[in-house]
């Protein structure tokens, strides 16, 4: 897989972020995605707690995904390719104003989103020991430009279609995360 590198971010700017990650809330929510209250993200994700996130996919015109590698200083599945971007609405944001908020965080461009569809998943990271258990909101968007990708949340991006996704899935299924093959198994079945 070619890609583009983005270079890292030195090490006091890192301590920031992960300070400022430190006291982030997430939305706890049961199995319909109904609130039940707020978590530390860390707490959430070492408990393992279902808390409501969404994916973001954003497409070119030649319907190719945008694709991540995630950071190397993310906290879990660092170094992972996967959608365009992920995260967590905070307490009292929308999903669809929270997806909006992280595309710009992450890749420094925002798009119109439109909600495709929703997903329960758990996945455990044997590197770092969390647990991802999301009521997970699922958003598509277009893009016709180069993003400008964040050095803290991205290590690499590149566009690929669907079907050269689909092979390296099946040829290199530990070069990306778990809900990435959640997503394009249920949304882009072979």
């Amino acid at each position: 897989m070619s890609a583009r590198i983005v270079p890292p971010l030195a090490a006091d700017e890192l301590e920031r972020l992960s300070q400022r990650e430190s006291l982030e809330q997430l939305i706890l929510v049961d199995e319909q995605d109904r609130p039940l209250g707020a978590a530390g993200k860390f707490e959430a994700h070492r408990e393992g707690q279902l808390h409501r996130a969404f994916s973001v996919l954003v497409f070119d015109a030649e319907d190719r995904l945008l694709l991540q590698r995630r950071a190397d200083c993310k906290y879990h599945f660092a170094t992972h390719w996967s959608n365009t971007c992920c995260g967590h609405p905070r307490p009292g944001e929308s999903d669809i104003v929270a997806a909006g908020r992280r595309l710009k965080e992450e890749f420094g461009f925002r798009v119109p989103l439109t909600e495709h569809e929703q997903m329960l998943y758990r996945a455990e990271d044997r590197s770092s020991g969390l647990i991802e258990h999301e009521y997970l909101h699922i958003f598509y968007g277009v893009y016709a430009g180069d993003p400008r990708p964040e050095p803290s949340e991205i290590g690499a991006w590149r566009w690929m279609s669907i079907p050269a996704i689909q092979r390296a899935l099946r040829m290199h299924p530990n070069w990306f995360t778990p809900w990435f093959h959640l997503l394009i198994g249920r949304l882009f079945p072979a």
